[in-house]
């Protein structure tokens, strides 16, 4: 009798199945990056309650205030200097991250306490939803004017 392989989504399960290549493109780039090791990507994650993140950050950028919905982080620098407020977010804490450095690139890494922690961003939860330009400029204490153009700067 020949024995076949049990059959997952996307494939066999064989040594490809548990092989995660997500996290290659380094070195550096211009802008801020973030290279997720989640369940949607890598499906062996599924029910392990764990997942990675890899952050790069270039002189002078930010992972914009954000927040995990069904997981908690610990935050680890591997390299370079960041302006935190914490190094363990609790699920739900609304948080960023920022390379003040004018001359060197940091680089993170993120573990969450889920194969799928999800990210909402607070910028365009806010400025890229139905809530109306008034309430928003009333909230800020600003004018109209300054949240349209807060609006168009999240649309490029």
């Amino acid at each position: 009798m020949d024995f076949t392989p049990p059959r997952f989504v996307g494939g066999p399960l064989d040594g490809n199945y548990f092989t995660f290549t997500g996290m290659k493109p380094l070195p550096y780039p211009s802008t801020f990056r973030v290279f997720k090791a989640t369940m949607a990507g890598f499906p062996t994650l599924n029910g392990q309650s764990v997942s990675y993140a890899v952050l790069e950050f270039p002189n002078n950028t930010v992972n914009a205030p954000h927040m995990h919905p069904r997981a908690s982080e610990l935050f680890y620098v591997l390299m370079g200097s960041l302006d935190v407020t914490f190094f363990v977010f609790p699920k739900g804490l609304v948080h960023f991250q920022f390379n003040s450095d004018a001359n060197n690139a940091a680089l993170a890494l993120s573990a969450f306490g889920s194969a799928s922690p999800g990210t909402v961003s607070v910028p365009n939860s806010i400025f890229n939803s139905t809530i109306d330009d008034n309430v928003l400029a009333l909230s800020f204490k600003t004018d109209v004017a300054t949240i349209q153009k807060i609006k168009s700067g999240l649309s490029g």
